[in-house]
């Protein structure tokens, strides 16, 4: 194992809901872990939570927490010594496929169509915490 191969805990990313760090280098790789778009500082979801303390199902902004979730992988890579250019695969967790594809295609579009990174892209019932999108991202640093 090189000396910069670990885990890698980043102080701009929201904290891990679990006992996992945002990422983790081995080699030229560099793995993410599941990242939403919680704010790093206030928990805050951007466009909103999917649903209310009671589980009641709410309207939120699938652009707005795609967006977000982006920015948070952002700080992660950047955290990393990496940058976006580095990615080279994603994959997307959606929790209504129908109602957010096109959404969330659009804005992903803006960050990675010169990228052209490799994607994935799932649909699942729930995530952790009441947000509507989640990407694992891995990254080459060599």
């Amino acid at each position: 194992m090189n000396s910069d191969d670990g885990p890698i805990i980043s102080d701009n990313a929201p904290h891990a809901v679990g006992a996992y760090p945002h990422a983790r280098r081995v080699g030229d790789f560099l793995f993410l872990s599941g990242v939403g778009p919680r704010h790093p500082k206030t928990n805050e979801i951007p466009g909103g939570p999917i649903r209310d303390n009671d589980g009641n199902p709410l309207d939120y902004d699938i652009r707005a927490q795609t967006e977000a979730c982006i920015e948070n992988v952002r700080a992660i890579l950047e955290s990393s010594g990496a940058s976006l250019e580095n990615v080279v695969d994603v994959t997307s967790f959606l929790i209504d496929m129908d109602r957010d594809f096109e959404g969330y295609n659009e804005i992903y579009g803006e960050f990675f169509s010169s990228i052209q990174a490799t994607r994935t892209t799932l649909a699942i019932s729930a995530l952790p915490t009441p947000i509507a999108v989640e990407m694992k991202v891995v990254a080459n640093m060599g």
